[in-house]
């Protein structure tokens, strides 16, 4: 029997809304590496331990118990005290944390010496108010003033951040405790005494404050035996985002896991304070570093969501909306029309040291929000969503035309106008990431291949919009442009040599010749041709790409290649999770099959089958002892589109294509021999709830609907149609 092997990055991360903790497995922070307890993008506390008479507790074992919860059990190493020494692993110390806005500590300390004893726990926290970006960057720079304070009465240990208009402050409150309790020399002592067997117990709250509002626990302290029931409205929104997700069974377990941890993981990543409703929200785009609002991964994560639920790209079209660009601003690269890249609210961006106020330096937000904006309205037949974005839609598609084209040759083209501008601003988005064949960098402007094919398909689907909104000139105007740009690009794109699309074109318009995951996409997106596409396919399976794992990002025969690198060679689920279904689109169902069952083997060997944002490209060696190496950079987990990826691989593997306003939905199964039976319960379209069944016959895919119901309140005709791809009916 073969060993199960599961892959963890070190340490705990919990989270809730904007404030999550980030610890070692110990539970405790260091003082020189990332780890903090962080919200609105500061980090409030960067330094935290525990200690007994002054040395460090042993770690017993720990664990996350959900996204916002985790558990500690520590013991004693052998001490002196001044009744005599006391042995190690005699006493017991376990900490229960939650996160709730602030963060809310339960304490239980356990003498099992057998005689009565007496001892100090210690607990010292120190705060460094760091702005996020400085924490990633490593580059810590002192301003301001803060003042520490300690208030023996109340039992209040607070310290405050000031810099000019710019408050931050955090609080560590003890609400009851029957013991001593001091502070000094930069530590909290509780002086304990013990009998044989007793249990003592206290707990402690960290209240953060930004600005005028405060951040403070809400549940207050509980039993040990009340810890697991749910603890106020954040169980109950977790518990009713899972009870309105589409339910999946399949003999296969460890597909059945993969898919329940990343309808887990998309709850935990909802960001509360920017929902629109309770049915319209949108994710984190990953924790720790990653928790606001992004236009790239907001709509990416909303596509891949569809299927499981529409309320993020309803929440995304809403937000974005709202920040989009009206004016040309260079300091923050936007233009009219423009969708945001990333919005942050720390110290930095107060005082406008970055552009983040948001920052537009993207190149595919702009044209990925139409193709949000078209999907949602096929799956939820809601044609009000059109005429409410419509305005955007437009400013958009003007975007496309003017700044995203810089020199009016229809293709799209990037350029940063900022003097703290990005470099790359396509989803590889790494200063390093788009090379030469010979390994050099490229400079802008740059033209990826994935934009044009990103906004082919995004005129197609505008043209059936406006179609809707009674503009058929309009609508026409759009076919033929996005007709045109087919031609053009695969004229321009095409290498082949290599049999593959260029990665990009360089400033003076010739092509980067690097063989890129980003080709993939030009299949996802339909604008390549049939025969162009089938090469590519064959092209991105060969040995230099496929890992094993997935697609890499960059060629291995590149000099620039590096399997640990953030964007050149390592493995993205959510980058294999488009192009395996570009390669269904064009009936390449193997070829996506193959990339699917690579990246649910990584999955199947992360802890709770819980894919990082990006692992390492380093070749599988066998296919059952081995396993993905870990991205070295510290890579997001949860992240929504390494969540996200599941479901579209599911809905890949399944063919489904929603017509809603048609009152339809397309299947189109080919499930591989390790995925012979699966059921979808519940999926939405339109107005209209089903249940589908799909198994495998022999060589061949079969389904049948189980269950179908439609909203209350709505007419029997709201009743779905279900036909097999490209239209025979069921």
């Amino acid at each position: 029997m073969p060993i199960e092997i599961q892959v963890a990055p070190p340490g705990i991360v919990i989270s809730q809304g904007r404030t999550f903790m980030v610890t070692d497995e110990r539970g405790e922070i260091n003082p020189r590496c990332d780890e903090g307890i962080y919200a609105i993008d500061a980090r409030f506390i960067s330094y935290y331990r525990f200690f007994i008479n002054r040395e460090p507790w042993v770690l017993v074992n720990a664990s996350q118990i959900s996204f916002y919860q985790a558990s500690f059990y520590l013991t004693n190493p052998a001490i002196s005290t001044e009744e005599g020494d006391l042995e190690a692993h005699t006493i017991g110390l376990t900490i229960d944390r939650r996160v709730e806005e602030g963060i809310h500590k339960d304490f239980y300390v356990v003498n099992y010496t057998g005689k009565r004893i007496r001892f100090f726990l210690q607990l010292a926290l120190r705060s460094d108010f760091a702005d996020l970006f400085e924490v990633k960057a490593k580059r810590l720079v002192q301003r301001g003033r803060m003042l520490t304070t300690w208030d023996p009465q109340e039992r209040r240990l607070r310290t405050s951040y000031d810099h000019q208009d710019f408050h931050r402050a955090v609080t560590y409150w003890l609400p009851t405790t029957d013991v001593p309790v001091g502070f000094a020399n930069g530590r909290i002592s509780f002086e304990l005494e013990l009998d044989p067997g007793q249990q003592w117990q206290t707990c402690g709250e960290l209240l953060l404050e930004h600005g005028q509002h405060l951040k403070r626990p809400v549940s207050g302290h509980q039993a040990p035996e009340q810890f697991e029931e749910p603890v106020g409205e954040l169980d109950a929104r977790q518990a009713r985002w899972l009870e309105s997700s589409p339910q999946l069974l399949t003999p296969n377990d460890h597909v059945y896991r993969m898919y329940r941890q990343a309808t887990l993981d998309m709850g935990a990543l909802r960001i509360y304070d920017l929902d629109v409703s309770d049915e319209e929200w949108v994710p984190a785009a990953g924790v720790p570093w990653f928790v606001t609002l992004f236009g790239r991964d907001s709509l990416i994560v909303s596509l891949q969501n569809m299927s499981v639920s529409t309320g993020f790209a309803r929440g995304a079209l809403k937000r974005l909306a709202e920040y989009q660009a009206t004016a040309r601003d260079d300091w923050r690269d936007a233009q009219p029309g423009k969708i945001l890249h990333e919005v942050r609210f720390g110290e930095l961006a107060h005082f406008h040291a970055i552009p983040h106020t948001p920052y537009y330096g993207t190149a595919d937000a702009t044209i990925l929000y139409l193709l949000v904006l078209s999907e949602t309205y096929r799956w939820t037949g809601d044609a009000t969503l059109l005429e409410a974005y419509r305005q955007a839609a437009a400013n958009c598609l003007r975007w496309v035309d003017e700044s995203g084209d810089l020199d009016g040759d229809g293709f799209q083209e990037y350029q940063t106008y900022s003097s703290l501008g990005y470099e790359n601003v396509g989803w590889k988005d790494a200063g390093d990431a788009v090379v030469y064949a010979d390994g050099s960098q490229v400079r802008q402007p740059k033209g990826l291949c994935e934009l044009q094919g990103y906004v082919y398909d995004a005129k197609l689907r505008m043209a059936e919009v406006f179609q809707v909104l009674g503009d058929e000139a309009r609508a026409q105007s759009l076919l033929r442009q996005a007709e045109t740009l087919k031609r053009t690009f695969n004229a321009a794109f095409w290498m082949e040599q290599e049999g593959c699309f260029a990665y990009g074109l360089d400033p003076q318009k010739k092509q980067i010749t690097s063989i890129a995951s980003n080709a993939g996409h030009c299949l996802w997106s339909g604008i390549a041709d049939q025969d162009k596409a089938e090469r590519t396919a064959r092209r991105l399976l060969q040995d230099d790409m496929w890992s094993g794992w997935g697609i890499r990002t960059l060629s291995s025969k590149n000099p620039a290649y590096n399997p640990y690198s953030y964007q050149r060679g390592s493995v993205w689920p959510h980058d294999n999770g488009i192009i395996a279904a570009g390669f269904k689109r064009y009936g390449f169902v193997n070829e996506a099959s193959q990339v699917i069952r690579g990246v649910f083997d990584a999955a199947r060997r992360c802890q709770a089958y819980r894919l990082p944002e990006v692992f390492a490209g380093v070749q599988r060696k066998g296919k059952t002892t081995d396993f993905p190496a870990l991205y070295p950079g510290g890579a997001n987990i949860p992240q929504a589109w390494a969540s996200g990826s599941i479901f579209q691989m599911l809905q890949t593997l399944l063919g489904l294509r929603a017509d809603a306003p048609h009152r339809r939905l397309y299947v189109n199964p080919t499930l591989p021999a390790w995925l012979p039976d699966l059921q979808v319960q519940h999926l939405r379209v339109g107005r209209c709830s089903c249940t589908l069944h799909f198994w495998r016959e022999g060589e061949r895919s079969r389904w049948e609907v189980t269950e179908m119901a439609v909203d209350q309140g709505a007419a029997q005709e709201d009743r779905i149609q279900i036909m097999d791809e490209p239209g025979r009916a069921s």
